[in-house]
């Protein structure tokens, strides 16, 4: 892991832009919604930029293409990056499944932190099931696993236990980028 101090670049807020990130239902939306209002920050859901082609894409069972994704990786860390230049500092919700992925939102925010909640293959089909009224069906959980490229140690990465109840993923995040900002 490369010290946060080092990567810190010009944030107003203090606290670098965070991605949580991970498979489909690994809890992204819920952890990184508390852990903004936690860090008194904005939360972006990267969901909620994918263009209506990608939505349409998931929604029919097609997994999306890693050009599929550019515009909307672009589009996370664009909104990433106008936060923290306004001084609000920010939490996305974005899978990052790739490190090309990663690579991109750092392009436009260089001292992001990624917070990777891993679970397993059985537990993502089962709370993507559950879920109501979102576009990403169950079927396409296997491909998300067969994309994923977890954090290397180079990276600016925490990966957490997402079985852990959210309470207990923010203060383990909190703490991380506390450590963080101590150098």
């Amino acid at each position: 892991m490369l010290q946060m101090d080092e990567r810190r670049g010009s944030e107003t807020a203090g606290t670098p832009p965070v991605v949580v990130m991970g498979v489909a239902g690994c809890g992204k939306t819920a952890v990184g919604s508390a852990l903004a209002q936690a860090l008194g920050t904005a939360f972006v859901e990267g969901d909620a930029l994918h263009p209506p082609e990608n939505v349409a894409l998931m929604a029919s069972g097609q997994p999306l293409t890693d050009a599929d994704r550019a515009g909307w990786l672009e589009a996370v860390g664009e909104e990433l990056a106008a936060k923290s230049r306004a001084g609000l500092g920010a939490v996305a919700a974005c899978s990052a499944l790739k490190r090309r992925y990663r690579d991109q939102l750092r392009r436009a925010n260089p001292a992001a932190i990624f917070l990777h909640l891993v679970i397993d293959a059985e537990t993502a089909r089962r709370r993507v099931k559950l879920r109501k009224g979102h576009f990403m069906p169950e079927s396409l959980v296997e491909s998300q696993f067969a994309a994923l490229e977890p954090p290397g140690p180079d990276e600016a990465a925490l990966a957490l236990d997402g079985l852990l109840p959210v309470d207990e993923l923010v203060a383990r995040a909190i703490a991380f980028l506390r450590k963080g900002e101590q150098g």
